[in-house]
């Protein structure tokens, strides 16, 4: 093999996956594990050490409290006499201190995890489709009969990180999930490649495309209502055609903001109100 043909030889492993993973522009394809289980597990052990620490404590102050020693009491109302006192070898303070630097990395360790696992709730699970691709990638083609990855792309553990459906989740902001959004991804034409097994065809598009399709729909549904309900108005001359005219386009524009938006049952209720 010449150095030609080294050069041009694909990627494999992380690097094809992580190569194919970025080349999706909407970074839908952005899906890993959260580890919801051993995160609430680290969080768990955490804090169980943070409560041995705070019994240490607070037995610590109750020492304090109950030994009538002067000089211990300068300790716990005096940062200076602390240190003082523990360079002069008082056990007590050097209990205090020795429990004030264990409590300072672990509560700053408790209380990032907080914040991060906070953060990481708030994240969404991918979407359906983008899984289903994703999964066809990793496992390269669809799983067989019986259950078995065909040729997956990585080896060991590492080919199974897709399996947990509800462990995982997606880095990309969620798309509009508004009905009329998800009609048209699923038939929207894109560019056409062929997927790591020869077999099937992923179809890309720029979901940009799907955003001005869904607001043209918008604008021109809204211009044929308002115009159609003050056009209609004019030429009908009866009180219960009136009635009836006003009730059918309150109805159309219920379903219309039901069906292309994403606006809540309350914003409906709103807007028909109105």
């Amino acid at each position: 093999m010449n150095a030609d043909q080294t050069a041009t030889r694909p990627s494999l492993g992380f690097a094809a996956l992580s190569s194919w993973i970025v080349s999706d522009t909407d970074q839908e394809l952005l899906v890993f594990r959260k580890f919801g289980e051993l995160s609430a597990r680290n969080l768990l052990y955490l804090q169980s050490e943070l409560l041995s620490i705070e019994a240490r404590v607070k037995a610590w102050d109750k020492k304090v409290q109950g030994s009538n020693d002067t000089t211990l009491e300068e300790a716990a109302e005096t940062w200076e006499m602390t240190i003082e006192q523990a360079n002069a070898g008082s056990p007590e303070a050097k209990e205090l201190l020795e429990l004030v630097s264990q409590l300072r990395p672990k509560i700053k360790e408790y209380h990032e995890a907080l914040v991060s696992q906070s953060k990481i709730c708030q994240l969404n699970s991918p979407d359906e489709r983008a899984l289903k691709v994703a999964r066809n990638e990793l496992h390269g083609g669809p799983l067989r009969r019986d259950g078995t990855k065909p040729n997956p792309i990585l080896g060991g553990r590492g080919k199974d990180y897709l399996d947990e459906a509800e462990d995982l989740i997606s880095l990309k902001t969620p798309a509009a999930v508004d009905p009329l959004s998800k009609l048209l991804r699923a038939y929207w034409p894109g560019q056409e490649e062929l997927s790591r097994d020869g077999r099937r065809r992923i179809s890309r598009f720029d979901e940009r495309s799907i955003t001005i399709a869904v607001a043209l729909v918008n604008i021109l549904l809204a211009m044929v209502l308002l115009v159609g309900s003050i056009s209609s108005l004019y030429y009908v001359k009866s009180a219960p055609a009136i009635l009836g005219t006003i009730c059918g386009f309150t109805v159309l524009f219920a379903l219309s903001v039901g069906l292309i938006t994403n606006a809540k049952r309350a914003e409906i209720f709103a807007g028909s109100a109105a």
